[in-house]
């Protein structure tokens, strides 16, 4: 009886979340540092969608799209032109911003959430314009937009980039938002 009553009184063995936390948190940085890797060279335009996070200030941070003119407009300052400019370009630019108006030394993080589309026409099964994911090559938009058609020439793949046609591509080579890829037509 003693040991049952000892077994009932007796508090249950804490367990402690401070690994568990730890390594959420480890997982965490290592995620945002990829993220920054990868977003490092991409440069923002119109359409797309930034996750914006002043800390301390909850009412300022939230999702922003950039405009037409390649600006975003935030609370409580002037629009900011991010377009051709990188993520981190972004980042000081807010923060000057906000540095300019009410707040002494703001600290700003950004993010992409949503790039620009690619485009993809002629000899696949879907043409049109798909949402761009991070790391993504020509055989991904391929596949994206339903494969290649019976008459596709697999070898004769275009990319044009802004005002440059890369011209001729194979498989591997990497897409950014707004390019227009082209699989021509094979003859025989």
């Amino acid at each position: 009886m003693d040991r049952v009553r000892h077994a009932i009184t007796q508090p249950p063995a804490r367990f402690s979340l401070r690994p568990i936390r730890l390594l959420l948190g480890l997982l965490l940085l290592i995620t945002a540092q990829s993220l920054i890797a990868q977003d490092a060279d991409y440069q923002l335009g119109p359409g797309d969608k930034l996750r914006v996070t002043v800390f301390g200030e909850p009412y300022l941070s939230g999702e922003y799209n950039v405009s037409a003119n390649g600006s975003v407009a935030m609370p409580l300052i002037e629009p900011v032109a991010v377009g051709g400019g990188t993520v981190f370009e972004a980042q000081q630019l807010i923060e000057q911003a906000l540095r300019a108006g009410f707040f002494g030394n703001p600290s700003v993080a950004v993010e992409v959430l949503d790039y620009r589309p690619f485009f993809i026409i002629g000899e696949v099964k879907k043409p049109g314009s798909y949402p761009y994911m991070a790391d993504m090559t020509v055989l991904h938009a391929v596949a994206i937009a339903g494969g290649f058609t019976p008459r596709a020439a697999k070898n004769k793949i275009m990319v044009q980039r802004g005002d440059k046609e890369i011209g001729q591509v194979r498989n591997t080579t990497p897409i950014k938002p707004d390019d227009v890829i082209t699989v021509k037509e094979r003859f025989f």
